[in-house]
């Protein structure tokens, strides 16, 4: 009897550590909302656990702000803003964020990252642009303006998309542009002119930012090429690595 308990403590132990082990890192899914609300966030949770999954790494979802602490954002390599909007950080949890990416560690920020802390301008910059406006959702021509980073290895260089596009303010001229919306090929708003960056990265304050406007619609979290897009954004992010 002694045996079958010893036999099956050891076999639990086993599959934790062979799971611990198999996760190349940790991501932690934010996707608190203090404004708008979009309806593709719970689409969103269930692709980032799926890609974590199938790509080996951890997902832990929250939308409790107290998660950012020094302590807590010590487990993880990267924090995925899905969707996020408004202020949702108290000066203590901007405090340990910040120290979080000044440590090495990355973000990645979805759709409507840009839509959140207007107040603060370490976010601003980090997150690399703030939103402005969009117009009616519709089909446009997306350029990839670079296809040597893993979040558009796989790309075309010209992609047929249909989304909420949004359109930005106050962009931090050091991000690196990835795609590119051609406004020739839809209907803007306002409109940011030649250069409407649609997804970007860049290294910051000691950590690395991966951003994608897109993610509005429920559908894109089906897309399989849009899958790859967060995918290879997250391993960027989270390692500064190209994807094995």
């Amino acid at each position: 009897m002694k045996l079958k308990i010893f036999l099956s403590a050891f076999a639990v132990f086993f599959c934790l550590s062979f799971v611990a082990s198999a996760q190349q890192f940790r991501a932690l899914v934010f996707s608190k909302t203090a404004g708008f609300r979009h309806q593709s966030i719970p689409d969103a949770v269930v692709a980032l656990k799926n890609l974590g999954k199938t790509q080996g790494f951890g997902v832990y979802v929250t939308e409790d702000a107290g998660a950012f602490t020094d302590e807590n954002l010590e487990k993880y390599d990267v924090v995925i803003l899905a969707s996020t909007t408004g202020t949702i950080f108290n000066a203590e949890q901007k405090a340990a964020f910040q120290k979080f990416v000044q440590s090495g560690k990355g973000v990645v920020g979805i759709h409507s990252a840009t839509d959140t802390e207007y107040e603060w301008p370490w976010y601003n910059k980090m997150i690399g642009a703030y939103f402005l406006t969009h117009p009616a959702q519709q089909t446009l021509r997306l350029e990839v303006v670079d296809q040597n980073h893993p979040a558009t290895w796989h790309l075309p260089k010209n992609w047929l998309w249909y989304d909420e596009l949004y359109e930005f303010r106050e962009i931090n001229p050091d991000i690196k542009v990835l795609i590119k919306a051609d406004e020739s090929t839809y209907k803007p708003a306002k409109g940011n002119g030649d250069n409407h960056p649609m997804a970007w990265y860049h290294e910051f304050d000691g950590g690395r930012v991966f951003y994608t406007a897109l993610g509005h619609v429920e559908s894109a979290y089906q897309d399989a090429d849009f899958l790859k897009h967060l995918a290879g954004g997250i391993w960027y992010a989270a390692t500064g690595e190209p994807m094995k």
